[in-house]
Parts: structure tokens; sequence; C-alpha cells
């Protein structure tokens, strides 16, 4: 991280308070950066961020839908730089209430770039897409020139974000760029449906683990200070090496079946949780991981964890969090 680059930076992370938005924002905190945090619920009981955090943060309560909010805390504080990473991240819920999730990460997305747009003066602003906004392809792994055809309402909703994103670089002249990382994993995840936290849980804690598919839906998975890494290497050379509208793949580039990677997290543990493969899988894709040539040649990013390590992180975080 370039300390100097972050100086008297001020900086706006909307969905502060989730799992990439609580490590990233823990990193800013690190640096002379001003953090001012938005997010749909603040103060959350389920947190990394100490009362001291608290303290060095602007927080303000409320949804990026709503365009007043985000423009008076845009003219405020000065802003610099925005990290936009609110949205309805649980695809399950997704697919039950599509409004919803089409309101948050779709709506949401326009309302913060047309924001931007009206203030004029970022300088950087990372928009978080997905994996998914890919869409199922016959050809893996996915690079950032493939099209973008989800079927979905999480994917599709990514998709028409990634893709408002990049209207607003290419016709508005705003210095944009997105993100599309793998399945991110470590300290900070609350959300113990996904795999990798709920298989530990379940080892700890002696519960049954429920596996959704038939356990070879085959994914990669990237440790959380190695996505935050990569977003802060982006707004640092955005504006540098003219990154305008330019998309990045983060990945360890090392995909893996679930069963397997359960394997792996028995093996670190060495205890083996009691599974049920349930295979109720819906409208999921099957085979998805992403190549990272791109953040690797321009960026000069790389994962500095590799999944034993980040795991054996993740592992004494829960223990401490179930202590």
């Amino acid at each position: 991280m370039n300390n100097n680059f972050w100086k008297n930076k001020s900086v706006l992370i909307t969905g502060f308070e989730g799992f990439l938005g609580s490590n990233l924002t823990k990193a800013l905190l690190t640096t002379k950066a001003k953090v001012v945090g938005l997010d749909i619920k603040t103060l959350r009981k389920q947190t990394i961020f100490s009362s001291s955090d608290y303290k060095k943060i602007k927080v303000y309560l409320g949804s990026v839908t709503n365009h007043k909010l985000l423009l008076r805390i845009l003219q405020k504080h000065s802003i610099d730089i925005i990290f936009h990473l609110a949205a309805e991240a649980i695809v399950g819920t997704s697919q039950k209430k599509p409004l919803k999730v089409f309101e948050s990460n779709v709506k949401g997305t326009w309302i913060v770039l047309e924001a931007a747009r009206e203030y004029g003066k970022i300088e950087a602003l990372i928009v978080a897409s997905s994996d998914k906004a890919y869409g199922s392809h016959r050809n893996l792994p996915y690079k950032e020139e493939m099209p973008l055809r989800a079927n979905h309402p999480y994917d599709v909703s990514k998709s028409c974000a990634d893709l408002i994103a990049n209207t607003y670089a290419h016709t508005y002249n705003l210095p944009v760029a997105i993100t599309r990382c793998g399945n991110i994993f470590g300290p900070g995840d609350f959300n113990f449906s996904r795999i990798i936290p709920d298989t530990i849980k379940c080892a700890l804690v002696g519960k049954t683990l429920l596996i959704r598919s038939d356990g070879k839906f085959t994914r990669d998975y990237v440790y959380v200070d190695d996505i935050v890494y990569g977003y802060i290497l982006l707004a640092q050379r955005l504006k540098r090496l003219n990154l305008k509208g330019e998309s990045f793949n983060f990945s360890d580039e090392n995909p893996m079946a679930v069963l397997k990677l359960v394997n792996v997290i028995s093996d670190i543990l060495r205890k083996t949780p009691v599974y049920r493969i349930l295979n109720q899988a819906e409208y999921e894709i099957r085979h998805q991981y992403l190549a990272s040539d791109k953040a690797r040649k321009i960026l000069g990013w790389r994962p500095l964890y590799n999944l034993e390590d980040g795991l054996k992180r993740t592992i004494e975080w829960i223990r401490c969090y179930l202590s």
C-alpha cells in the first residue's frame, strides 16, 4: 500500500460494514485517508470493527439508492475515491426476492455513478461486480474480454451493474474501473451459509454440514486480504495508468470442487465434519473460475496467501468467534 497516495484522501466506501467492506475499511484506517462509510445497517453487533475504529469513520446510515444522500456525502466530505461495494450478496435471497436484488445491485449502482458524475471531482471509482456476471461459458477460465451473459437474478444484477459502470466510464468520462472476484473468504464473514465458514463451524461444533449441490461444483477461493490488496492497487493506479472503463479479475487460479475443499479444511483441522449432500442447487453455474493474468500484468497484483494459509487464518478467527 502506498501510504503517500492515501494521505488526506477522502474515501467513501458503500457497504462498509459488510464482509469485504469492513476488511477494506480496516486496511484504509491504517493510512492517513479520511474514511466515510455508508451502509443500510450500521454499528452491527457482528463486526470486526473496534470502538476505536468507529471513531475514525464518518458513518452514514442509508441506502445507495438514495440519490440526495449520496450527492450530499460526496459534496460535504469532498470525496476523492469511491469503493462501491454495497449490494445484496446472497444468491438464495436474490432468487426469492428478485426486485430486492435489482433495486440494490442495479439501481444502487447507477445512483452512485450518477451522483459521482454530478459531483464531478472523483479521481477513482471502483465498482464491485462478480465472477457470476459472466454467466455460463463453455471455455474456462473466464477472461475479462468474455461477454457478460448471465441468466439468473443475482448474476444478471451483477452483469447490469457491470455494464452500467462501463457506460459511465465511456460516455461520461468517469474514472470507473470494475472488479470481478472469485469466492472471497476470511475473517469477518459472518454469513455462515457460505461453504467455507459453514464447513469450519460445523466441524468445530459437531454439526452436520449440508452441501446444497452434489459436491462437484467448481469454484476458485480467494483470501479476503488479497482482494483488499487488489482493490487498493486498482484505486492507486487507475488514474496514473488510465484504466478508466477497464475490468479486472482477481483469482488465485486454483479452482476446486466443493468436496475437495471440504477435505482440505478437514485436513487442516484434523477433524472431518459429518456432511450430507442435498443436491438441491438451483440456477447455479456448475463450473466457474477466473484468469487473473490482466491484474498480475497491469497492476502487479498477485495473491499473497495460498488457500491453506488463508484457511488457517480463517479457522483461527472462527475459533475465537465461537469461543
